[in-house]
């Protein structure tokens, strides 16, 4: 087995070997379906993907590497001062949202400007509430903070309209400018490749191996593509079975995760060896249930989640409390990147076009550490702006 490069002990090879055979006996008897969303489980034999698993693990070693040089912008306009930016959150109780609005607001001090979290609670109309409040406060910029802009379309045309920049986190797939919706730029890293490192991750723990249970939110489009990817990349190898794929709207997670993961336990037993969602999360919300059941902390099931890494996340990490891995967003690199592309649209400038890389934390490779952010950011950052 591949975590943190350590041979798995007897009894979790046990675990495997019998969700194997009982894989096989399920292959023969036909699929089942496991599906809160209605999608049918792979049959799958025991065989394993030997050569998919040796493409996994080669991805894994590379993503688990922590002496990443900084690769972002080295040049860019100086700083552009006495500015005030509105940051519209989906929710704050969402981890990742909050650690990169933390990080937006340590960017604007050093650069000198004033910030305001505007929180939309999670439910649609809370979050047009939120941006059409930051519309009227005229700021100088609007972060669309982990959700849709289409949800808010009216009030992103009217900042539009006024000459207002908006850059998203996270709210549209891709990295870099979008013209539909009309944003300046998003910071996300490539929501593809979080997705194939999540799933290449199972694959090598599990040696080809696995049965997993997905947990997605499918009311949020970054979500649901993410757990997409996620489904069609796990397919690529024959040993894995997809037992259920779980449908949790993040603002139900503290209430729903438990009752869903008390279900599947009943449900699958030792055949769950993995699990993915999409945001960590999940398993601060499961792990009573997993308690409660008599799961040991350090798994099965092994647990990654496919964003964001916040503190707890790492700290359940750190401690093998129910999560094995996390495919960290840099959080606050992040909020930093959003400060300095605004920076450059309050300049006259293009976007930066960066990036970050991908990188899969672990107890073995985090130190103990409670975040991820690739080094040498501020410093390149501050020598842009002149602070």
């Amino acid at each position: 087995m591949h975590r943190n490069h350590k041979p798995a002990p007897a009894a979790r090879t046990a675990r495997l070997a019998s969700c194997a055979l009982l894989a096989t006996a399920a292959a023969l008897v036909g699929c089942e379906r496991g599906s809160s969303d209605g999608a049918d489980e792979t049959a799958t034999g025991p065989s394993g993907c030997p050569a998919v698993n040796a493409r996994a693990q080669a991805a894994v070693t590379r993503a688990e590497r922590t002496d990443i040089p900084w690769g972002g912008p080295t040049d860019g306009p100086a700083a552009v001062s006495g500015k005030t930016i509105v940051y519209v959150a989906q929710t704050m109780t969402n981890p990742g949202v909050a650690g990169a609005a933390k990080g937006v607001r340590e960017a604007a001090r050093v650069i000198g400007w004033d910030v305001r979290v505007i929180d939309g609670g999670g439910t649609p109309a809370g979050i047009q509430a939120a941006m059409s409040e930051a519309v009227a406060l005229r700021p100088a910029g609007i972060v669309i903070g982990g959700f849709d802009p289409d949800s808010t379309a009216q009030q992103a045309a009217r900042a539009n309209a006024q000459g207002i920049p908006l850059i998203g986190w996270h709210a549209v797939p891709e990295p870099g400018p979008s013209r539909q919706p009309d944003l300046f730029t998003n910071v996300t890293t490539r929501v593809q490749d979080v997705a194939r490192i999540s799933a290449q991750w199972i694959i090598s723990d599990s040696d080809g191996r696995a049965g997993v249970v997905v947990i997605t939110d499918a009311s949020i489009p970054f979500a649901r593509n993410k757990s997409d990817l996620i489904r069609k990349e796990l397919a690529a190898c024959s040993g894995v079975r997809l037992l259920s794929v779980e449908n949790i709207p993040i603002p139900d997670a503290s209430s729903r995760t438990p009752r869903e993961v008390s279900s599947l336990l009943s449900r699958f037993q030792d055949r769950w060896t993995h699990s993915v969602a999409i945001n960590d999360l999940y398993f601060a919300d499961a792990a009573p249930a997993f308690r409660a059941a008599g799961e040991k902390g350090s798994g099965p099931p092994f647990n990654i989640g496919a964003g964001d890494g916040d503190p707890s996340a790492f700290q359940r990490i750190n401690s093998e409390q129910y999560q094995a891995a996390t495919v960290p967003e840099p959080l606050t690199l992040q909020g930093w990147q959003i400060v300095d592309e605004f920076n450059r649209a309050f300049a006259g400038r293009p976007a930066s076009g960066y990036t970050a890389p991908i990188h899969i934390a672990t107890a073995g490779n985090s130190e103990g550490a409670a975040t991820w952010d690739p080094s040498g950011y501020q410093e390149a950052y501050r020598k842009i702006w002149g602070k």
